[in-house]
C-alpha cells in the first residue's frame, strides 16, 4: 500500500503539494477562528464541592470563583477606622456584582487580627471560572487607596492574584505563537548540526508548519461537535512541532541513505516510504493511543485534551506520509546542495563506526557493570518520583512580586491564616439557618472563624463563610474538610469553596488514573506482542517502560518540585506539581518510550536474523537507535539487501549521476530485487518465528528435528537458515553485519 502511494505521489507531487498549500493557508485563517471557541473551565461533574459551587453560582451569582482579599495595615484600631470601612466598598464598587464580607458588614472579629491593625475584606467576584479572566487586584488596590488617610497601607492579595503575579502580572502567560517560535529557532538549530544543507534544514519546519496549522483547522471543526480545552493550543504548537518534525527527520534520514548507497530518487523514495513510512504510522499510531486514553479520565479538561491532542500525531503522521514525499520528490537529490555546515559536524551514515557504535561495544563487554549502574540511577530516580506531590501550590510557595505578594505578607506579618485566601463556604438550602450552620463550624477543630453575612442571602438559599487555620493546599486540609463535612451531617448545608473544589479535582483525577494506566499497558502488552510474537519481551517492555517512567518523574520532582536546577529555566520552585501535569506527562511520553523500545528491539532482531549472533545484534541494533534518539526517530523495519546494496555492488557502484544510470542499466534495477528480497525475507521470517517456538518447548530430540524441518523450509524458499550462535563462531567470515 504505501509502494503504491509512493508511486502515486511521485506522479502527482505538484497536486500533493498545492493541496496542502491550500490547506495550510486555510489553517492559518483556522486558527484566528479557534481562540474565540476555546473551553475554559474546569469543571468537575458529578463532585459535590463542585455541583455546590455551581448552585451557589445560579442562586448567589458568585462561588466559582476564589475571592480577592483586599488587607489594610494601621498603626490604630482598624476595626474604628471609617477611611478603612469606605475604601473597602471603594474596592468592592470596581467588581459589579461581587459578594463582600468584612469586619463593618459582619460584626466578626475573625477578620480582624489579634492586635486590631490590621483587617480584610472578601470580594467574591461574580460569574463563572475562566482561566483568561484576570482578578482585577490592581483595579481594586487603586480604588482601595485612592483618597485613603495616611499611615494607612492596603494591598490586594488572594489566589487568582497570585498565580498573575508568579507569572509578572500576566494572565496567560507566553503566547502560543512566542512559544512555537522559540521552539521552531531551536529546531532549526539541532537540524542545522544534523543535515547541514540547506532543503534538508527546511522541509522538516515546512513540515511541521503544515501540520500545526491543518491540525488547527480539525481542532476547529472539532469545537462545533464538543468542547476543546485551550490547553490544546499549547499541544499543538509545541507537541505537533517537535512530532512532525522527528517524523521527517526519520523520513529524510532514509531517503538520504538511499539515494547514498546508488539508488534513483523514485526508488529511493519507494523504500523511504515502504519502510520509515511505515515507522512513521506505528510511531504515529502509539502516541495518538496514549492521548486517547485520557478520555478515561472523568474530567471534560482532560477529556478534552486527549481528544484534541490525538489529532496531532495524526495530521503529523499524514503531513509526513503525503506532503514530505512529495516536497522531496520534487527536490531529489538537491536535498543534499546549499551545504551550511562543514562535512565533519553532520552525518554520514553507518553509526556503528561511531561513538554509538564504540559505546555498545562498551557495554557487550561490561555487561553487570553496565546494568548496575543503570539500576542505580533508575532506582535513585524512581525513589525521588514517590515524593511527588501533585496538588496545586501552597500560596506561600508563590513567586512574583507587586501587591498580590506584599498583601500576603501584611497577612503573614498580623498571623493572620493562610486560610483567608482560600475559604471553606457552606451554600444552605431549602430555607436552612445559616447561623446555627456557622456556629457547629466553629467547633470544628482547624476552623479558626465562621459567619453568615446578613446580605448573602437570595430566597431560601444563603451562604456561610469559614476560614481554615491552614492553606487551602497544604497537607492537612484534607482532615479539616473531612471533619466540616462531618459537622453538616444532619444540616442543610454542602461544603463548597474553592479549597473543597481543588481536593474534589485531585480524587476525580486520581482516582480514576489506574484505569487510565491499565488502558495503556493493556494496548502495549497487545502491540508488543503482535510485533515480537513473544510475551515475554512485551512484558520486559511493559516493565523497562514503567522504569523509565518513574524515573522521568524523578527528575521532575527534583528540578521542579523541590528547585534543584530549575532557575534555568527561570522557573521557581512551589513543593507541588500541578495536578494533571503527571497524567498529561505519562499520557505523552509512555507512547513514545514504548516506541523507542519497539525500534531497538526489532533493529536488534533484524541484526540477529542476517547474522545469527547476539552480540553483533545487540552492537548493531543499539548503535543505530542510539544514533537514531540523538537525531531522529528510528527506523525500526528490516532493510533488506538487494542489487546496489549488496555490500559489493555498493562499493563498486560509481557515484557520478550518469555514470551510476548506466551501472544500474547494466546490473540490474534494485526495485524489482529489492521487491523479491523483500518478499523472501517475510517468508523467511515466519518460518523463523513458528521454529522458535518449538525450539523453546520441545526437548533436545524434538529440536533436532526441528532444524531439520528449518532447513527444509528455507531449501524451498531459496534463503539461508539462521545460526545459532556457537554455529557462528565455527563459521568463517560470521563477523561481516549487515550493512
Amino acid at each position: 500500500m504505501l509502494t503504491r502511494l509512493a508511486h502515486v505521489i511521485v506522479r502527482h507531487r505538484r497536486a500533493v503539494i498545492g493541496a496542502w498549500l491550500v490547506l495550510t493557508l486555510f489553517g492559518v485563517f483556522a486558527a484566528g477562528q479557534v481562540s474565540t471557541r476555546w473551553y475554559q473551565s474546569l469543571s468537575i461533574p458529578g463532585k459535590p464541592a463542585y455541583e455546590a459551587s455551581q448552585r451557589t453560582l445560579n442562586g448567589l451569582g458568585v462561588g466559582a470563583r476564589p475571592p480577592s482579599v483586599v488587607a489594610f495595615h494601621t498603626s490604630g484600631d482598624a476595626t474604628k477606622s471609617d477611611p478603612i470601612r469606605q475604601a473597602m466598598r471603594r474596592a468592592a464598587a470596581t467588581m459589579p456584582g461581587a459578594r463582600t464580607s468584612s469586619y463593618f458588614s459582619t460584626g466578626n472579629l475573625m477578620y480582624v487580627s489579634r492586635d486590631r491593625h490590621t483587617t480584610f475584606a472578601e470580594v467574591y467576584p461574580p460569574g463563572a471560572a475562566r482561566l483568561d479572566v484576570l482578578s482585577g487586584a490592581k483595579e481594586m488596590r487603586a480604588a482601595a487607596a485612592s483618597g485613603l488617610a495616611g499611615g494607612i497601607t492596603v494591598n490586594v492579595t488572594g489566589r487568582d492574584a497570585l498565580g498573575e503575579a508568579s507569572m509578572h502580572g500576566s494572565g496567560g502567560g507566553s503566547s502560543v505563537l512566542l512559544e512555537a517560535v522559540i521552539g521552531g529557532v531551536g529546531a532549526l538549530v539541532i537540524l542545522l548540526f544534523v543535515f547541514g544543507t540547506l532543503p534538508a534544514v527546511m522541509v522538516p519546519l515546512a513540515v511541521a508548519i503544515a501540520a500545526i496549522l491543518n491540525t488547527f483547522t480539525l481542532v476547529w471543526a472539532l469545537t462545533y461537535i464538543t468542547d476543546v480545552s485551550i490547553i490544546v493550543q499549547f499541544l499543538i504548537a509545541l507537541v505537533g512541532l517537535g512530532v512532525a518534525i522527528d517524523y521527517a527527520l526519520l523520513m529524510i534520514f532514509r531517503f538520504r541513505d538511499e539515494l547514498r548507497e546508488g539508488a534513483d530518487v523514485e526508488v529511493a523514495l519507494t523504500e523511504t516510504m515502504t519502510h520509515a513510512g511505515r515507522s512513521v504510522i506505528v510511531s504515529g499510531s502509539t502516541v495518538a493511543l496514549g492521548l486517547l486514553s485520557m478520555v478515561a479520565l472523568p474530567l471534560p479538561l482532560l477529556r478534552s485534551v486527549g481528544i484534541g491532542g490525538m489529532l496531532i500525531p495524526a495530521v503529523s503522521v499524514l503531513a509526513a506520509i503525503t506532503l514530505l514525499p512529495a516536497l522531496l520528490a520534487v527536490l531529489g537529490e538537491r536535498i543534499n546542495s546549499v551545504r551550511l555546515m562543514p562535512k565533519r559536524l553532520v552525518d554520514h551514515g553507518h553509526p556503528e563506526d561511531g561513538a554509538w557504535g564504540r559505546w555498545a561495544r562498551f557495554v557487550l563487554r561490561r555487561p553487570v557493570a553496565v546494568a548496575a549502574i543503570g539500576l542505580v540511577m533508575v532506582a535513585v530516580l524512581a525513589g525521588l518520583a514517590t515524593q511527588l506531590n501533585p496538588s496545586e501550590a501552597q500560596l506561600s510557595n508563590f513567586p512574583g512580586t507587586g501587591t498580590a505578594i506584599a498583601g500576603r505578607q501584611m497577612l503573614a506579618d498580623a498571623q493572620i491564616s493562610p486560610g483567608v485566601m482560600k475559604p471553606l463556604n457552606v451554600l444552605v438550602e431549602h430555607g436552612g439557618d445559616a447561623e446555627q450552620v456557622a456556629a457547629k463550624l466553629r467547633t470544628v477543630p482547624g476552623v479558626v472563624g465562621a459567619s453568615a453575612p446578613p446580605t448573602w442571602r437570595r430566597g431560601d438559599n444563603s451562604l456561610v463563610e469559614a476560614f481554615p487555620a491552614i492553606d487551602g493546599s497544604a497537607p492537612g486540609i484534607q482532615a479539616i474538610i473531612d471533619r466540616t463535612n462531618g459537622a453538616l451531617q444532619g444540616t442543610d448545608g454542602t461544603l463548597t469553596g474553592i479549597a473543597a473544589v481543588d481536593r474534589d479535582f485531585v480524587h476525580a483525577l486520581f482516582g480514576s488514573a489506574p484505569y487510565v494506566l491499565a488502558l495503556v499497558l493493556l494496548l502495549t502488552l497487545i502491540l508488543l506482542t503482535r510485533a515480537f510474537r513473544s510475551v515475554v519481551l512485551a512484558i520486559k517492555a511493559v516493565v523497562l517502560n514503567v522504569l523509565s517512567l518513574a524515573a522521568a518523574f524523578g527528575i521532575v520532582v527534583f528540578v521542579f518540585q523541590q528547585g534543584h536546577g530549575s532557575s534555568l529555566w527561570n522557573i521557581e520552585a512551589t513543593q507541588s506539581i500541578t495536578a494533571y501535569i503527571p497524567v498529561m506527562i505519562f499520557a505523552f511520553l509512555y507512547g513514545l518510550s514504548m516506541d523507542y523500545e519497539v525500534f531497538m528491539l526489532s533493529r536488534m532482531r533484524e541484526a540477529y536474523d542476517e547474522t545469527g549472533s547476539t552480540d553483533k545484534a545487540i552492537e548493531l541494533g543499539l548503535a543505530r537507535t542510539g544514533q537514531a534518539r540523538d537525531q531522529r526517530r528510528p527506523d525500526p523495519h528490516v532493510r533488506v539487501p538487494g542489487a546496489l546494496h549488496e555490500p559489493r555492488l555498493r562499493d563498486q557502484a560509481p557515484r557520478d549521476r550518469h555514470r551510476r544510470r548506466h551501472h544500474l542499466r547494466r546490473h540490474g534495477h534494485p526495485r524489482p530485487a529489492r521487491a523479491g528480497a523483500d518478499a523472501t525475507a517475510r517468508r523467511r521470517q515466519l518460518v523463523d518465528a513458528q521454529l522458535d517456538e518449538d525450539r523453546s518447548a520441545s526437548p533436545p530430540r524434538a529440536r533436532a528435528a526441528g532444524r531439520g524441518r528449518e532447513r527444509i523450509a528455507h531449501e524451498s524458499l531459496g534463503t539461508r537458515p539462521r545460526t545459532t550462535r556457537s554455529e557462528n563462531r565455527a563459521r568463517p567470515g560470521c563477523s561481516q553485519v549487515f550493512p
